[in-house]
């Protein structure tokens, strides 16, 4: 498994941060996001693109929040009244972002108190999206963003907030805990963002069938493979004909990944860097860790693969591998096997899973 060690990519961000407007910002995202598509495609190898997208990512984020707070001081709401943390979840949260991902992230808030920080922070929260939505980054269709109330909290409110997520063990609270799980600090006040990842693992010592539930969120996916060894593809709408990578390969394998490196302790939130420890811990039979590293780096690749269309000069893609890239030999058998190593993953958490049960009084 190739290793992170990414620290000078010949690339230079400083024309992001040097503009003035949205509109000088969506401009600087097209012409990197143009020459990461074309240039740097080939040249970087897959881990180092994805680290030079999502440092685009980053930067055009803190960008956009330096521009709302900007225009809140000539709207004469002023300067954050207290310290704030931004911070994203989701692909954003992993470093593994595509060119076409949406909005996902947050805010935390410091306890301190000021009368109108909450009306401060709404309006700042409701910017932001609206910004990032004009330099083309999607809304979230789940509602992951800092202009919703249950993704922007003091911390306080945060501490409370994951508590309760962690004390019901049912499918919804633990899937947004199994969100808040990959986040990861962008800009503002790390302190804030620290105390947080502290508070949220913490839970994981309190309720220590807490890991179970989350593994039980875990081995739910969509088949991929039918009882033949097929690819399984979608049968009806759009996509008919077509595989989806996303939820048929990528999000099993960062699941996977996750719960392991949850119910380990790791306190990391890229997939490859969860799996990194996992090893150096040999926390993991290392059979399970190696179909996990080969199939998670296969899946990146069918990730960045996938046809894109150019809308209003930015790239958009379904996420599916179409009939006509199905029809290909080599990608076609690589496809399968990664399949074959993501059901191999499962069928272990599986068993797991029914062991964890089992042991249940």
């Amino acid at each position: 498994m190739e290793p992170i060690s990414i620290t000078n990519l010949n690339w230079s961000y400083q024309c992001i941060d040097g503009v003035a407007s949205a509109h000088e910002l969506r401009e600087e995202r097209v012409i990197i996001q143009r020459e990461l598509q074309e240039s740097l495609f080939t040249s970087l190898s897959l881990v180092e693109w994805y680290e030079a997208v999502n440092e685009l990512h980053d930067r055009i984020s803190r960008k956009a929040v330096e521009l709302c707070i900007q225009g809140m001081v000539e709207d004469g709401f002023g300067q954050p009244p207290v310290p704030y943390a931004f911070i994203v979840f989701g692909s954003s949260g992993r470093r593994e972002a595509t060119l076409w991902s949406d909005q996902d992230h947050g805010m935390i808030i410091s306890d301190a108190p000021h009368v109108g920080k909450e009306d401060y922070f709404t309006e700042l929260g409701k910017r932001i999206v609206d910004l990032l939505e004009e330099l083309g980054y999607a809304k979230c269709e789940g509602k992951v963003m800092c202009s919703e109330p249950l993704w922007r909290q003091t911390l306080s409110a945060w501490k409370r907030q994951l508590f309760e997520w962690s004390s019901e063990l049912n499918w919804e609270p633990v899937r947004n805990l199994i969100i808040a799980s990959d986040m990861r600090f962008i800009m503002g006040e790390v302190s804030l963002a620290t105390e947080w990842l502290a508070s949220f693992y913490d839970q994981f010592r309190r309720v220590p069938e807490l890991s179970d539930a989350v593994l039980r969120n875990t081995v739910k996916h969509k088949a991929t493979l039918n009882i033949l060894g097929r690819v399984v593809t979608e049968r009806f709408g759009e996509h008919a004909g077509g595989f989806d990578v996303k939820y048929g390969v990528y999000i099993p394998l960062v699941n996977s990944v996750r719960y392991l490196a949850v119910q380990h302790g790791i306190q990391e939130s890229s997939t490859i860097k969860r799996m990194e420890k996992l090893t150096s811990l040999e926390a993991v039979p290392y059979p399970l860790m190696d179909a996990c590293q080969r199939a998670f780096i296969a899946a990146l690749k069918l990730r960045r693969d996938t046809p894109i269309v150019i809308r209003e000069d930015l790239q958009q893609s379904s996420g599916f591998l179409d009939e006509k890239q199905l029809k290909e030999k080599q990608r076609l058998y690589d496809l399968r096997e990664t399949l074959g190593l993501v059901k191999r993953v499962h069928r272990a958490l599986q068993r797991q899973l029914r062991f964890a049960e089992r042991r249940r009084p």
